[in-house]
């Protein structure tokens, strides 16, 4: 299987050329990674013998996968650019970003929801896409259906269960986070709202 029938296993078929292209312009070694909790991708500036890196979370849905690929990308031509000069998602980035998603806007490979919701984003995108709270819901709409609640769904004292059988009651919201008591240990958790979780039974 060649690189392109790879990567639209992940992404939008029509997106697939373009990124294939970019990994070959750029001499980048491109992975797939397993899902990781504390983000969805990365980018590693060359060092020593060693080239450019990226890897994108493989349990990401497509169009959430080409977003993510396109925000390590941007990383990976500022940093060609301008190296360790500039702040990591400054202006320069955020120039980058801009200019790199717009091929796959020509292509329309995005639903008009998540276009219009990426429009605005770009106005000032921020570090990460999961920080866009519009951005990272517009996305989530197509994830798998699976038999999770969002925390900002809940009502307030609600008992819910994480994967690793924690239990936990909805508080206050504070600021961006809610403020979650775990009731296997007594202590206060700040979870982000989009936060994925089980809802408790026999509670």
């Amino acid at each position: 299987m060649n690189k392109v029938d790879v990567l639209a296993q992940y992404m939008p078929a029509d997106a697939a050329p373009i990124i294939s292209k970019w990994i070959d312009y750029f001499q980048c070694e491109f992975k797939i990674s397993k899902g990781r909790t504390t983000k969805l991708g990365d980018y590693r500036h060359p060092f020593k013998d060693k080239g450019h890196k990226i890897s994108v979370n493989n349990n990401l849905n497509p169009f959430a996968f080409l977003v993510t690929t396109v925000h390590e990308f941007a990383h990976l031509l500022t940093w060609n650019d301008h190296k360790n000069k500039v702040k990591p998602h400054g202006a320069e980035w955020k120039h980058n970003f801009k200019r790199m998603m717009n091929p796959f806007f020509d292509l329309n490979v995005f639903p008009s929801d998540i276009h219009q919701t990426i429009i605005t984003y770009l106005n000032n995108p921020s570090a990460s896409s999961c920080t866009d709270l519009s951005l990272a819901r517009a996305l989530k709409k197509y994830d798998p259906v699976i038999n999770t609640i969002r925390v900002e769904e809940l009502p307030h004292d609600t008992v819910f269960v994480l994967k690793d059988g924690r239990r936990f009651k909805k508080g206050e919201r504070m600021r961006k986070r809610y403020r979650c008591l775990c009731l296997d240990n007594g202590n206060v958790y700040l979870f982000n709202p989009l936060a994925e979780v089980f809802l408790a039974t026999g509670t």
